[in-house]
């Protein structure tokens, strides 16, 4: 039998970067962060956020440095999220003022984990002097760089230069090949700049976003063959809702399904008010569905048909995920390797069998008009048959008791039982 491990996709090959601990490459898992929407001159806020970012799953998280209020707030900022426990690397993201707030702040520029650059955006007249400033700051304080390229604000006399260029061609090229040619030649050219300026090779991370799925996949391919730097991926100004969540998902599926991408972020709109930490689970989901890593318990259910006309079954596996959900961070300290654990909640006899025989522990529940009994299967084979009105709850202790058994072991050292 083909093992897991075999079916994962293979990574593309670059170096090692250290990001305040984390490691970001082709040696080690993809790295999920995310990136804050409060005001950075407000430390409580932005610590609070940071950590909710962090509890949800973000390795690393990024937090806008826009003002020098804001960049005298980060030490300040950073020290209340140590306090809540979190020991999560914060990374600054600069634009236009970057190198003035980097040099006129330096508590803050050895406070931060990592910086952001966006070439577009580090002025015109200096441009390649604000760069450099940067990379020295960088340098300094042996931090690395991402070097961001990013479609709405890419460098404008690059990109006008290259139209130029392609006007006068025999065949000139679509505008879209020359956008797609600037964004490359302005990331590999500003990342040889920075080790022109003194930045080690395996201090620097790459991404250049678009916000169409098609472009995405492109531009990635076409700088994955072009330089050998870990690549940062992901849509910006992906929206809001489900259409922002399927095609990040359509985007980052496609290159990470190909070996490119050594650290991901989902950026959603959330809805006023709403929970910004929903896009750390959605790059995790992308992550566990195509089997680079695992995050959760994974629940399969079935959609429901013409057999299913009770909700039951609906009901049982919304608790059942949210039960999980609620258990894995205690789970996760006491049970290694739970994460991986397979559970399924099906609604009838078609499938519900097959499918609760395939997952490590499942219930097959009874569809319209079948006996009233729900068997339990167990690493494959029939355990008990559930029946009356207490199914759920009997089912959730069946589940209790066989992530202890199976999963306890591991915290002691000892290998969890074969599933």
């Amino acid at each position: 039998m083909t093992s897991p491990d075999a079916l994962r996709p293979r990574r593309r090959p670059t170096p090692s970067v250290d990001v305040g601990g984390v490691l970001v490459g082709s040696a080690h898992p993809v790295v999920v962060q995310s990136m804050t929407n409060t005001d950075t001159a407000d430390p409580h806020a932005t610590a609070l956020q940071v950590a909710r970012l962090w509890a949800a799953g973000s390795q690393l998280v990024r937090v806008t440095v826009n003002t020098e209020a804001a960049a005298a707030a980060v030490p300040e900022m950073i020290r209340r999220v140590r306090d809540l426990g979190c020991d999560v690397p914060v990374i600054g993201d600069f634009h236009y003022n970057g190198h003035r707030l980097l040099v006129e702040h330096p508590a803050a520029a050895l406070a931060l984990a990592k910086y952001r650059i966006n070439p577009g955006n580090v002025g015109t007249k200096r441009r390649d002097e604000n760069f450099q400033t940067i990379v020295r700051v960088a340098v300094d304080n042996d931090r690395p760089v991402r070097i961001g390229v990013n479609w709405g604000s890419l460098d404008a006399d690059l990109l006008t230069a290259l139209m130029e260029a392609n006007a006068r061609l025999p065949a000139p090229l679509d505008a879209r090949d020359v956008m797609i040619e600037a964004m490359l030649q302005s990331a590999l050219r500003s990342a040889e700049l920075a080790e022109e300026t003194g930045l080690r090779h395996d201090r620097i991370i790459v991404s250049a976003k678009v916000s169409n799925v098609r472009d995405l996949v492109d531009v990635y391919r076409s700088l994955a063959a072009r330089c050998d730097y870990p690549l940062h991926l992901g849509l910006t100004e992906a929206g809001m809702g489900e259409r922002a969540i399927v095609a990040s998902t359509a985007g980052l599926s496609i290159l990470l399904d190909e070996g490119i991408g050594d650290t991901i972020r989902v950026s959603l709109t959330p809805e006023p008010g709403g929970d910004r930490a929903k896009e750390v689970e959605v790059a995790q989901q992308v992550l566990q569905a195509l089997g680079l890593r695992s995050f959760m318990p994974q629940v399969s259910a079935c959609p429901g048909c013409g057999r299913t006309t009770s909700t039951f079954f609906q009901e049982m596996a919304r608790d059942i995920d949210v039960h999980l959900k609620d258990r894995m961070p205690a789970w996760r300290e006491r049970y290694p390797g739970v994460e991986d654990l397979r559970v399924a909640v099906m609604g009838c006899v078609v499938n519900g069998p097959g499918e609760s025989k395939h997952a490590d522990i499942g219930i097959s529940l009874p569809g319209t008009f079948e006996d009233p009994v729900a068997p339990v299967f167990i690493d494959g084979r029939l355990d008990r048959t559930l029946r009356g009105d207490g199914i759920v709850a009997e089912f959730v202790g069946i589940l209790e008791e066989y992530v202890d058994r199976r999963y306890g072991g591991a915290a002691a050292g000892q290998a969890p039982a074969a599933g």
